[in-house]
C-alpha cells in the first residue's frame, strides 16, 4: 500500500507525538505504514507512507536519486549567479550536494494559507523557487538556499517521483 499525504505545517513525520508537536496519527489511522522518508516539522507537503520495506527503500534510497520536487518562498530576488550555483551543485558542511533543477516561478496557483502566516517584511521582497533534487539529506533545500544567500520562508514538497500533491488539502490522504 501507498499513500500520498498532504502533511500540514508543525505536525511531525512520525506516528509518536513529541512535546508540544502532533504525529502522522492525527490525520493517518491505517495500520502497519510509516513514512517513506521524512519532511521537516516546519515544511509542508507530500509525505508518501508505505507498509512494503523494498517501496519504504527505493523511494528513500541515495542510489535511486528519486527526483523529489519542492516550492520556496525565499527572502530576497533570486540572482542569477544564485541559482546557477544551486543548478551546479554547492558544497554544505557535509559535503557536496548534486545539481538541482531550479527557476525561479510565480507563486503556485493551488497554495493554500499557511498556519501559522509567513513572516512579511515590508523592506525585503520575496520570491519563489521550484526546485528539484534527487538526495535527501536533514534540511536540504533550506541549507542549499541559505547556502547562495537566499533563506527560506515556506517549503512545500510537491513531488516525490511521479507522486504529485495534486488535490490534496493540508491533512488529508489518498491511497495511491
Amino acid at each position: 500500500m501507498l499513500i500520498a499525504f498532504n502533511k500540514p505545517m508543525n505536525v511531525l513525520s512520525q506516528f509518536t507525538d513529541e512535546g508540544q508537536w502532533p504525529g502522522l496519527k492525527h490525520h493517518i489511522d491505517v495500520p502497519d505504514v510509516y513514512a517513506a522518508g521524512r519532511l521537516d516539522r516546519d515544511s509542508e507537503g507530500l509525505l508518501i507512507l508505505t507498509d512494503n520495506g523494498k517501496a519504504q527503500a527505493r523511494i528513500t534510497s541515495p542510489k535511486n536519486a528519486m527526483p523529489k520536487t519542492y516550492f520556496a518562498m525565499i527572502e530576497g530576488t533570486p540572482q542569477d549567479d544564485a541559482l546557477e550555483a544551486l543548478r551546479q551543485g554547492v558544497t554544505l558542511k557535509d559535503g557536496p550536494t548534486r545539481p538541482a533543477m531550479v527557476d525561479e516561478v510565480p507563486a503556485p496557483e493551488w497554495l493554500w494559507p499557511r498556519v501559522p502566516p509567513v513572516r512579511v517584511r515590508k523592506t525585503v521582497p520575496d520570491a519563489w523557487l521550484r526546485l528539484t533534487i534527487t538526495e535527501g539529506r536533514n534540511r536540504q533545500v533550506r541549507r542549499m538556499c541559505a547556502h547562495v544567500g537566499l533563506p527560506v520562508l515556506r517549503l512545500i514538497r510537491w513531488q516525490v517521483g511521479d507522486w504529485t500533491l495534486e488535490g490534496l488539502a493540508p491533512g488529508d490522504w489518498r491511497v495511491l
